[in-house]
């Protein structure tokens, strides 16, 4: 040991740059060898019963095709009972798939005894949905809470529902089916029916699990991913009394009606006033300018000689007595007075 010492401080600072070199690159050509020939992962494979060629896992690192992906499936699988090929998985890989998950989809369907092939899981999973999760939903249903939804019974009280749906995943209708916004819509929908079709809100109180029946009668899990399980109606509260509310805003629109067609009468009653008022002032005006023709024909009378001085004096001695019978006539100053005053004379 103290020789191999001596000669290494010996040795001049090439020799040693060499052999730190030839180190490294042996280090870096051991690391590149044993990821594109994984050994240890074809050793774990085979110790797990699964029988994959040391080539085809590094003809996988050629196709970027991660092997402990693979190798963890097909390991999985087999344990599972499951027959799964190399070339399947790697084909759904390849076609931007989970292909772990898909296989613990498959592994969890077998065991539950629901009827899912390979074709059925990765059709699923590229279908952008998570088979694994659906499994599980159609072993262990899922419970959905709608939003509140508002509806008006036929006495115009407000109802406010909350709804509780119980779903079950369904396999078959994954592709292509709808989602659980549909389902919460189409509840929805069939509660705001059933309370509008109820003829009083006191009976959707008494009876809750009518909304539930009428609801379900419909089948609105049709063209859906999911089995409708039950509905169940959590809570029920009174909001607003819209049908008294309405009634109130009507009121108030015919009050209002009403008095624009009052005012209405009103101005045409005060514009037929002073229009006679103004016929009125129009008569007076007219008598005044006939009684200003008088004197003009008694002057043309005087003229022409129709009239003689004693035929005006005589007309004359006519309106003083008529002035003199109208005034006595009238009461000087009161009703009582003038009873008197006739009395005494």
């Amino acid at each position: 040991m103290n020789n191999l010492l001596t000669i290494l401080l010996q040795s001049d600072g090439t020799s040693l740059g060499v052999m730190i070199a030839i180190a490294v690159a042996s280090l870096v050509g051991l690391w590149i060898f044993f990821y594109f020939v994984p050994v240890g992962l074809w050793f774990s494979a085979l110790l797990s019963g699964v029988r994959i060629s040391l080539i085809q896992l590094v003809f996988m690192r050629w196709r970027k095709v991660p092997p402990s992906v693979i190798v963890k499936a097909m390991i999985n699988s087999s344990k599972a009972g499951l027959s799964l090929s190399r070339d399947q998985l790697e084909a759904h890989f390849l076609a931007g798939g989970n292909v772990i998950n898909v296989v613990n989809a498959l592994i969890s369907a077998d065991k539950a005894n629901i009827g899912l092939d390979f074709n059925s899981a990765t059709a699923i999973d590229l279908a952008g949905r998570d088979v694994f999760e659906a499994v599980q939903m159609s072993v262990n249903p899922k419970v959905i809470d709608t939003p509140p939804v508002t509806a008006v019974a036929k006495d115009g009280i407000q109802l406010i529902a909350k709804a509780r749906v119980t779903v079950r995943a369904n396999i078959k209708q994954l592709v292509g089916g709808a989602g659980e916004d549909t389902v919460l819509a189409r509840v929805g929908e069939g509660t705001v029916s059933a309370i509008g079709s109820a003829d009083s809100h006191k009976a959707v109180l008494e009876n809750p699990d009518s909304i539930s029946k009428i609801v379900l009668s419909r089948g609105l899990d049709s063209g859906t991913a999911f089995e409708i399980l039950s509905i169940d109606i959590a809570d029920v509260d009174i909001g607003k009394n819209i049908g008294a509310g309405l009634q109130i805003d009507q009121a108030e629109a015919d009050k209002s009606i009403a008095q624009a067609k009052a005012e209405e009468r009103r101005a045409m009653a005060v514009a037929e006033e002073q229009e006679m008022k103004a016929k009125t002032q129009e008569a007076r005006a007219k008598v005044i300018e006939a009684e200003a023709q008088v004197p003009i024909a008694i002057s043309e009378a005087f003229r022409s000689g129709n009239l003689g001085v004693m035929d005006y004096y005589k007309l004359k001695n006519i309106q003083a007595d008529t002035t003199m019978r109208d005034n006595i006539a009238k009461p000087p100053g009161g009703g009582n007075k003038g009873s008197k005053g006739s009395s005494g004379s």
